[in-house]
């Protein structure tokens, strides 16, 4: 007597609802594996979206020029004994190079704010009016800092959406001065909100002066009687020309540095692409790890799937022994048993993929993170609750066929 597939189908469904609650904890492994999967892949993706996200949105042209070698193997003073440091009078030499169109040379500290009884310390931020051009679209009201500004060392500010909540509240700030580490300044600009910037520092909390303010009042490092910065900000003319742009500026320095034929650079040169391509590297295997923890769980669920199905074979042996009397082939009594297993983990995988998808629902409600759900992440976690079926039901499906009828018969 051989059995069609509907019929397997149809009596690994009644074997399952004669024993629901046996049936439900047997789906639960499954359930909570591919759940995981679901939910921790579409968790990692977000994160990776977001991330990539704030990167590009710093600026898609954007150059950063740091101090001190890529691969810290550099030592300080390679080079004919130039230090490792950026000077402002180096970033005025690296305008109008090929592929350069603004040039940010940047000076940064901590401060205290401070607004009537109101006080916060923030990150303050020296710069020139390039910045406007290698951060467009920023600002939300007034102005932002000038060559004026710069030339005259003009105690002005432009403050972060973040800040103006923290010291002025509902007020409008344009106009007003604040105290920045005691110095008096006006507030001549406010910068849209724009998020965290990663790594717990927030953009909106910080405050722009301009570069020669900040060198003379706030930041007094000296180097060689040169001032200081913090890096260098470069807008590259389109996205053609980065490459261009890097190679430039990448010999300019090595010249100004002193650094010789072989000797290795001082400084860092990156692109926001090699900087997306190392976080999204990152992020790509941190998803990836995440998965296959969950993957684990999936494991659990099959072995107790396994052990479950062994018990149920051990509970009808004398039906086992009564369908191969009446003409049950060897491979009906293994599918059957094989389609009770897979039936399970099927059921259990849409279970867990419902469960993982509201679990990634809830974390994008929370405004913690915005998940994503892909086509990919729902195909890998149910083929693998699939292949736990298959995998895990063989054993006791093949062990259920090979029973004797006599003996199966006779079990007491």
């Amino acid at each position: 007597m051989r059995l069609y597939f509907s019929q397997y189908v149809r009596s690994a469904l009644r074997a399952l609802v004669a024993n629901k609650l046996r049936s439900a904890l047997t789906m639960l492994g499954i359930v909570i594996g591919v759940g995981a999967v679901v939910a921790l892949l579409s968790i990692g993706t977000g994160a990776q979206a977001a991330i990539t996200g704030q990167i590009s949105g710093i600026g898609a042209n954007l150059i950063t020029i740091f101090a001190g070698s890529r691969n810290n193997t550099a030592p300080s003073g390679a080079g004919g004994g130039a230090t490792a440091v950026l000077t402002y009078e180096e970033a005025q030499q690296l305008r109008g190079l090929p592929g350069v169109a603004a040039v940010a040379p940047q000076v940064q500290s901590r401060q205290p704010l401070k607004y009537q009884s109101k006080q916060v310390n923030t990150q303050v931020v020296g710069v020139v009016p390039d910045y406007a051009i290698a951060h467009p679209d920023q600002l939300d009201r007034g102005r932002f800092i000038t060559q004026s500004d710069l030339s005259s060392k003009s105690r002005v500010v432009v403050v972060g959406a973040q800040t103006v909540t923290d010291l002025f509240g509902g007020l409008d700030p344009i106009g007003k001065s604040i105290k920045i580490n005691g110095i008096l300044f006006q507030v001549v600009g406010v910068v849209k909100s724009q998020g965290s910037g990663g790594f717990g520092f927030s953009r909106d909390s910080t405050a722009y002066v301009p570069l020669t303010t900040a060198l003379a009042r706030l930041s007094r490092t000296r180097v060689g009687g040169e001032q200081t910065v913090s890096t260098i900000e470069i807008s590259a003319s389109n996205a053609d020309s980065i490459e261009t742009a890097k190679a430039a500026l990448t010999e300019k320095l090595r010249k100004l540095h002193k650094i010789g034929l072989g000797e290795a650079d001082d400084f860092s040169v990156s692109s926001q692409a090699d900087i997306l391509s190392a976080a999204t590297q990152i992020t790509s295997i941190l998803t990836v790890f995440l998965g296959a923890i969950a993957g684990i769980s999936l494991v659990v669920g099959g072995i107790g799937v396994m052990n479950i199905m062994l018990v149920s074979v051990t509970e009808r042996t004398k039906e086992i022994g009564l369908r191969k009397a009446v003409g049950a082939r060897r491979s009906d009594i293994l599918y059957q048993f094989l389609t009770e297993t897979i039936t399970l983990s099927v059921l259990g995988g849409i279970i867990g993929i419902l469960v993982g998808a509201a679990i990634s629902a809830l974390v994008t409600a929370t405004g913690l993170l915005t998940t994503k759900v892909s086509i990919e992440s729902v195909v890998l976690a149910f083929g693998f609750s699939a292949a736990v079926g298959i995998f895990f039901g063989i054993y006791p499906a093949n062990r259920a066929a090979g029973l004797k009828p006599i003996e199966a018969l006779r079990y007491e």
